[in-house]
């Protein structure tokens, strides 16, 4: 069952009442009371330009438990040969521009539509959004922002201008994490980067008995 949201009234349904896509509900607004609720239930906003804000608590989830991060040889040797600077949370509205930029396969415009750019950044401002940037030759190349929960960070989207600068800021961020003794990495949904780097599908119900022992 996809619920309407109403803008006047702040609550989510309960992630199990998720179609079976993974849509929980439309409607409603990215204020950042908003969002903060949504990732602390569980759920996300994900919909293109021109589309309905569409939030989603899909089963199963993507995730990376840190122990289980693959580091290939040859990002083992870029990583060795420190040819990038890689920062944390220094210049969120740059890195999350430069997602926006970013050509998806299979979309036909960008899902990080000026509205939800200003409401992340106003969720930076907060402290709940952070960014990693990669640096090279003091320019922006690469890196990722999302949602810090302090026990889970929850990815949202990352960008390279040249080759492996985002799974840099990646590994980067889950060993920041893992040496923070945070749980797991949200990935949200599947995709074979992710997995490539050790990330995997946990059930729905798994990940929220995660999530609810932050809170």
């Amino acid at each position: 069952m996809i619920t309407l949201l109403d803008s006047q009234q702040l609550y989510f349904p309960d992630v199990e009442q998720a179609h079976e896509s993974g849509i929980l509900a439309v409607g409603g607004d990215l204020s950042a009371e908003r969002l903060i609720l949504a990732y602390q239930s569980g759920i996300f906003p994900w919909f293109e330009d021109g589309e309905p804000i569409t939030w989603w608590a899909p089963n199963p989830r993507m995730v990376l438990f840190f122990e289980e991060l693959r580091i290939s040889k040859s990002m083992r040797n870029i990583l060795n040969r420190k040819q990038f600077e890689i920062t944390f949370n220094t210049d969120f509205r740059a890195v999350i521009t430069q997602c926006q930029k970013v050509k998806r396969t299979g979309q036909h415009g960008t899902w990080i539509t000026d509205d939800m750019l200003n409401a992340y950044c106003e969720l930076h401002h907060t402290g709940f959004a952070k960014s990693v940037e990669v640096w090279q030759n003091n320019k922006l190349v690469g890196g990722l922002y999302g949602i810090d929960l302090e026990h889970i960070f929850c990815g949202e989207s990352m960008f390279s201008i040249v080759p492996n600068a985002s799974k840099l800021a990646f590994i980067f961020l889950c060993k920041q994490l893992q040496k923070q003794q945070y749980k797991l990495l949200d990935c949200q949904v599947y995709n074979d980067h992710l997995a490539s780097l050790g990330a995997r599908e946990i059930n729905r119900e798994d990940f929220m008995q995660f999530l609810n022992l932050s809170f």
